[in-house]
């Protein structure tokens, strides 16, 4: 299969800008994968979807106001500082613009929101060959525990406005988000509410979390055209020793797990033991998933390893997942559903 078959046509104003007015309010498309069936529902009678003894799983990970700007301490130019991921405390790969401006030894004076000098500096001290800049950030504390202060909502390139809005801080995290780390959220989560879970939970369904750290990478289209030349990103992930044993309770007694996101997956092909990782995991036509049984999943970008891999998981173990999601996409397109990180849902059975 070439990257050219996951190519599909999407209305620009399909795009949500914004998130709903609830969290639960958002739609739902209900993929039978045996049949085909499509029926279209809202996100807040999910809870007819679970059965007593089913294992839901969740990714905690923690958005992190990973936007920082930042000013050329000698000819005053202006940068927009994205972080990636720490190495070490104070110490971040990062993505840099103008990156063409941040050579090696450059340095630079972070700014606060009203753009005045704050009490960090940071220094280029690498770059990669991927044109990321790793940075050794000065200061009197460890940023990371700044950037609720310094940073921004690192919302997606497709959210085109002018800037981060007051509801961004709230509605581009889950309700349940603990783990700090990603730069990016796991949107599938983001229609969650308390109550909902609550409900889930009264139907005799196990709630349980891993932790994988989004990166950047995951807005990333293949841009290869041979699936097997795209070299995959890397996440961090967590899988609990708890998670791991209700799983491994929920298969031996025949019940379902339902992965949350693409991220929560990923963790759960990747990891057959409980610890900590480092995935490159790629998803693609014709695998044949493991451990998960049902997906519940967002819209996701023309050419993403997040559609390939939803496109694996609709038909497991052969190639004809490509047309039956497509072809769910176009009856979302029909539908007007709204895309991407704030946009709807996809449950698949």
């Amino acid at each position: 299969m070439r990257a050219s078959d996951f190519d599909y046509i999407l209305p620009p104003e399909l795009i949500a800008q914004t998130p709903t007015a609830e969290r639960d309010q958002s739609r739902l498309m209900v993929l039978n994968r045996a049949t085909g069936e499509i029926t279209h529902r809202h996100f807040f009678e999910l809870t007819e979807f679970f059965s007593a003894g089913d294992v839901l799983v969740l990714n905690d990970s923690r958005v992190i106001p990973a936007r920082l700007r930042a000013r050329n301490f000698r000819t005053g130019g202006h940068f927009e500082v994205f972080l990636l991921e720490e190495n070490l405390p104070n110490e971040w790969w990062v993505m840099m613009r103008p990156g063409k401006r941040a050579g090696l030894g450059t340095r630079i004076q972070i700014l606060n929101p009203d753009k005045s000098p704050s009490a960090f500096a940071a220094t280029v001290v690498e770059i990669n060959t991927e044109g990321h800049r790793r940075l050794q950030f000065e200061g009197p504390k460890n940023i990371l525990t700044e950037l609720d202060t310094l940073g921004e909502t690192p919302l997606p390139p497709y959210i085109e406005r002018s800037g981060e809005q007051a509801e961004d801080h709230d509605r581009y995290q889950t309700v349940y988000a603990r783990n700090r780390g990603s730069v990016a959220a796991p949107t599938a989560g983001l229609h969650f509410t308390e109550s909902l879970l609550e409900g889930i939970r009264a139907r005799g369904t196990r709630v349980c979390f891993v932790t994988l750290h989004v990166g950047l990478g995951t807005f990333a289209p293949v841009k290869v055209e041979r699936l097997e030349d795209h070299v995959m990103h890397e996440e961090r992930f967590v899988l609990s020793p708890e998670t791991a044993d209700a799983i491994r309770e929920a298969k031996k007694s025949g019940r379902r797990v339902i992965a949350t996101g693409t991220t929560t997956l990923r963790v759960l092909e990747s990891a057959t033991q409980p610890g900590e990782g480092r995935t490159r995991i790629f998803i693609r036509p014709p695998y044949q998933c493991k451990t998960v049984n049902a997906l519940l999943t967002n819209f996701h970008l023309p050419r993403s390893t997040l559609l390939l891999l939803a496109a694996a998981f609709a038909a497991p173990g052969e190639i004809r997942g490509r047309d039956l999601i497509l072809k769910a996409y176009q009856e979302a397109v029909a539908q007007r559903y709204r895309f991407f990180s704030y946009g709807d849902a996809m449950l698949l059975l």
